[in-house]
């Protein structure tokens, strides 16, 4: 089932996901073409500790397979998919994709919605979108409970959203639990979602984002860890362990089946190879 999927698309498998290989230009217009259709589509910003909570938590793992665009949110994601055959790729991450989304719907005259976190912070948000992209309409935003909600609650909210017009819902709530609400409201929900994350928080100002070189040289998930090591410590430190031990078992089985299926010295490179698409 998952092969079949995924032999549409371009990217490869990462641990126990497929990641999508894209450029940041096509990504944008793939999903910004999207946004013109009423049919529910879901987008993932995918780093390390999404990789490994896939791995061990099946409901968020199918909510990996159903999405239609799995993006390399993480420097250390996107090193893989170079290992993997896509030397090109670079890191695509929520908040800088979701800033050039807004750009890219004010120009289309779309509309989005915002999902997720504080009020206040959805205030802050509102405003800085406003000032940066005064033709956006933002149709709507809510803070929900922090809680589960009732099943009138939740059919509230989604007729809220359908109602608002909006085109894309840009969804706040932390990984896993976003990645399962979109899984959740896939087909309900009459728009483009796109779990990004701390994207709120970096583009209304409540939560610095650490320098451009910190984010290019894959460590911006200290800087996190320094900002709420209470909330973070497990996420980083243990998720980032299994990471590099799995990456690094998957970097040396790659490299040894490219070796082995390479023609020796006198064979006939004329059979067509059958290393699986990574």
């Amino acid at each position: 089932m998952d092969v079949e999927m995924w032999s549409a698309r371009s990217g490869a498998r990462i641990l126990d996901t497929f990641v999508d290989s894209l450029s940041l230009t096509e990504a944008l217009e793939k999903s910004s073409e999207w946004a013109q259709s009423p049919r529910a589509r879901t987008v993932h910003f995918c780093n390390v500790h999404s990789l490994v909570t896939a791995s061990v938590h099946p409901a968020f793992a199918q909510s990996c397979r159903d999405a239609d665009l799995i993006l390399p949110d993480g420097s250390p994601v996107a090193w893989m998919l170079r290992v993997l055959g896509y030397p090109a790729q670079k890191r695509i991450s929520g908040p800088d994709f979701m800033w050039l989304y807004c750009a890219a719907m004010q120009e289309r005259n779309g509309s989005v919605y915002l999902y997720g976190n504080k009020q206040t912070t959805l205030e802050k948000l509102a405003n800085v979108l406003h000032e940066t992209f005064p033709q956006l309409r933002i149709a709507g935003m809510l803070s929900p409970p922090y809680r589960t909600l009732t099943n009138d609650e939740d059919e509230r909210i989604v007729n809220e959203i359908n109602a608002s017009g909006a085109q894309v819902v840009f969804v706040s709530l932390g990984c896993p639990k976003q990645e399962l609400w979109m899984m959740a409201h896939r087909g309900r929900i009459h728009a483009v979602m796109l779990g990004v994350g701390a994207a709120f928080d970096y583009h209304a100002g409540t939560v610095q984002r650490p320098p451009l070189w910190v984010q290019n040289s894959g460590l911006e998930w200290f800087c996190r860890l320094t900002q709420e090591p209470k909330r973070l410590w497990k996420r980083y430190l243990i998720a980032n362990a299994i990471f590099t031990f799995r990456a690094f078992g998957q970097t040396f089985d790659h490299v040894f089946k490219r070796q082995d299926s390479a023609p020796r010295i006198g064979e006939s490179s004329s059979q067509p190879s059958t290393e699986p698409d990574s």
